[in-house]
């Protein structure tokens, strides 16, 4: 059955053609697909961070093909996989990426391995598999081709390992998953971790480089400009922001990176 949309969500950035011959080999199979870009500019090869965006955006997208590409193997053994979720389709390659979302969209029904000669490009690069091996497969699931048609079915699909958390009382460390275009550092954490250590009130925060104050507040104009704040964003995760400024900046944190929140803070 047709779907009657694509998603795209990728590290290609946008100062060179990737994503354009992306789109265009869309087009010229499917030239009716809706496109709709999620993010081009997740940090390079940072597989994770693709996932984490793609799994907090997929469930408000209209149902879709979601291709993912973040794919530091391409070229190598790893497989190109179709994934069916139960509320959408994913393709991408088989390196963790695309599970988050498929968990978001209702959980893995069936995968397939994209071994298809026809439903590829009839020359392949061996650096650019999200023009000639994924945005085909896209485009003619969108257009209806049933997901078995791409290939043996795979079982052992590759999973990331669990962001890192640890809660202990006084104390909770994390992994930071996410920056977002404001500077806001997203972690994994949840609020249930924050209220297990028993944090509240002024906090201090730290990466490697910095220790700074940080009120726990519910939004951003909680604090006045210029001072911190330790928040439940929009994804359900624990996350830093400075109002009116850029959390990312002051503490020097990006994602993969680990942030600490302990009481008594001693820093301003």
């Amino acid at each position: 059955m047709p779907i009657h949309c694509v998603s795209l969500t990728t590290d290609y950035g946008l100062s060179d053609g990737f994503v354009a011959a992306c789109h265009g080999v869309i087009a010229r199979i499917a030239p009716a697909v809706r496109l709709i870009d999620v993010t081009h500019e997740v940090p390079p090869q940072q597989v994770r961070t693709g996932a984490e965006v793609l799994a907090q955006t997929a469930p408000f997208l209209p149902e879709a093909v979601h291709l993912a590409v973040v794919d530091p193997g391409v070229g190598t053994a790893r497989r190109g996989v179709v994934v069916v979720a139960e509320r959408g389709i994913l393709v991408g390659p088989d390196n963790g990426l695309l599970l988050p979302a498929a968990d978001a969209l209702g959980g893995v029904k069936a995968a397939y391995e994209l071994t298809a000669p026809e439903y590829r490009l009839p020359v392949l690069s061996s650096t650019f598999h999200g023009r000639d091996v994924f945005a085909p497969a896209a485009a003619h699931l969108a257009l209806g081709v049933a997901p078995a048609g791409f290939g043996p079915s795979v079982e052992n699909l590759v999973r990331l390992p669990d962001p890192f958390v640890a809660v202990f009382p006084g104390k909770l460390v994390a992994e930071v998953l996410t920056v977002d275009h404001f500077g806001n550092v997203q972690l994994a954490a949840s609020p249930d971790d924050l209220a297990l250590s028993g944090l509240s009130g002024t906090v201090s925060v730290s990466s490697e480089h910095v220790l700074v104050k940080a009120l726990v507040g519910d939004t951003f104009g909680t604090v006045p400009p210029g001072w911190n704040v330790l928040y439940t964003d929009s994804a359900g995760r624990l996350a830093v922001a400075v109002s009116g400024g850029s959390a990312a900046a002051v503490l020097r944190l990006g994602p993969a990176q680990e942030c600490t929140i302990t009481s008594s803070p001693t820093a301003s």
